[in-house]
């Protein structure tokens, strides 16, 4: 069972959303205000998940389905850590909010995720450097894609992209319009 629809399991479905919403929400917030997302926040997401998996499909398979989707947001988004292009955080963030979605849908939120994440980019580039640096920015970061690597001062003025806040988008989309890109 593919069920990721809060609003089909009744009650306690959409209380399980609310609180996965928020808890989402309170991640995609601290990551733009500090650039952090807590442990203990990606500790309870993960948690809940596991348990909401194992509510809508009982015992073995709503474990193992929470823990595909947990592992498929860790395979989605580590290789963008391992480039330095997204925090630990924001990893860990994807991962556990897949413990809800299951794996199908948590490929779906990150496809919505990685969209999201783009135009958040842009819209970031030209905020923090102004429409003529991003524009040299982009084209410089299309001849050499490690220079966006997190640490590197190649570029003035460089600011961290909250990318968190994409993530969460993503993710909030998959789980409240499942089948949205993937059936």
């Amino acid at each position: 069972m593919q069920q990721t629809q809060f609003l089909a399991n009744g009650p306690i479905g959409l209380i399980a959303g609310a609180a996965y919403t928020l808890l989402l929400l309170i991640g995609a917030v601290g990551d733009f205000r500090s650039r952090r997302i807590p442990n203990r926040l990606v500790v309870m997401l993960a948690v809940l998940g596991l348990a909401y998996g194992v509510f809508v499909t009982p015992t073995l398979a709503g474990a193992l389905r929470a823990t595909g989707g947990l592992v498929t947001g860790l395979v989605c988004w580590l290789p963008f850590y391992a480039l330095g292009w997204l925090g630990a955080g924001d990893v860990k963030l994807f991962a556990a909010a897949g413990a809800w979605l299951g794996p199908l849908h948590t490929l779906e939120g990150s496809l919505i995720a990685a969209v999201a994440g783009a135009v958040l980019a842009l819209i970031w580039m030209l905020w923090s450097y102004g429409a003529r640096d991003a524009a040299t920015t982009l084209a410089l970061a299309a001849a050499r894609p490690s220079m966006l690597a997190s640490g590197n001062t190649t570029i003035e003025k460089r600011k961290t992209l909250p990318y968190g806040i994409a993530l969460s988008f993503g993710a909030l989309v998959a789980a409240w319009a499942p089948g949205l890109l993937l059936s």
